[in-house]
């Protein structure tokens, strides 16, 4: 999608809460309407204009209700600076990109400094910008491999495509962390105690998660 009109589309406050809710959980129009405040009506206008854009897809439950979704990883980066001014949106690196056969990845914080000599600075600046481009790339790729993780992590603690896997994903990332309670937990992944507590209970069963009089942790193999 061109820059500009996705960065047209993402101006919108109510979209951008949109995509927020959705990057938790697939939620149906009445769900996100109540989180917005906002009418049925002008949840279904903004869900069409993402879904115009290719970022947010729709499915259909057992019950028949429509549930939308985040379609697509997409980075977008915008430059701001005295001399430039530019924005580019890119898709991540596909899983067959390997980054640590890619020989030119080479992060040198060496640079010296080279007074005032117009050859030597505009030699600094080539390389300058070389090494943007270089970590560029590294972002697409991690930002590939994290919507990955997160997928093989749901898919591994056995939630549902209603959004308990991404939860129960969300918990056990907080507790890498270290041990935390309910309250803490709650408030690290925006997420009611009682729902957070029936998440834990539910990776507890299946043996992942443990507590103890100091709060929840992550079970060791």
């Amino acid at each position: 999608m061109d820059s500009a009109a996705l960065l047209d589309l993402l101006g919108n406050e109510n979209r951008r809460r949109i995509l927020r809710l959705l990057a938790r959980k697939p939620c149906y129009v009445t769900e996100i309407s109540e989180y917005l405040g906002v009418s049925p009506k002008a949840v279904i206008d903004h869900l069409r204009k993402l879904e115009d854009a290719g970022l947010v897809e729709s499915h259909m439950d057992e019950r028949r209700r429509k549930y939308f979704h985040i379609s697509r990883n997409l980075r977008l980066e915008v430059n701001v600076s005295p001399y430039e001014f530019g924005a580019k949106s890119a898709y991540p690196a596909s899983r067959s990109f390997d980054i640590t056969a890619w020989r030119h990845l080479t992060v040198d914080v060496s640079l010296e400094e080279n007074g005032h000599d117009p050859g030597e600075l505009a030699s600094e600046l080539k390389e300058l910008h070389d090494l943007e481009n270089e970590l560029s790339m590294a972002q697409r790729w991690v930002q590939g491999r994290i919507t990955e993780t997160v997928e093989d992590l749901t898919d591994a603690v056995d939630g549902d495509a209603d959004g308990d896997g991404r939860l129960h994903a969300d918990v056990l990332v907080t507790l890498a962390d270290g041990k935390q309670d309910t309250t803490e937990l709650s408030e690290a992944v925006d997420a009611p105690p009682t729902v957070v507590e029936e998440s834990l209970v539910a990776l507890a069963e299946q043996g992942i998660v443990d507590r103890d009089e100091d709060g929840w942790y992550l079970r060791e193999e």
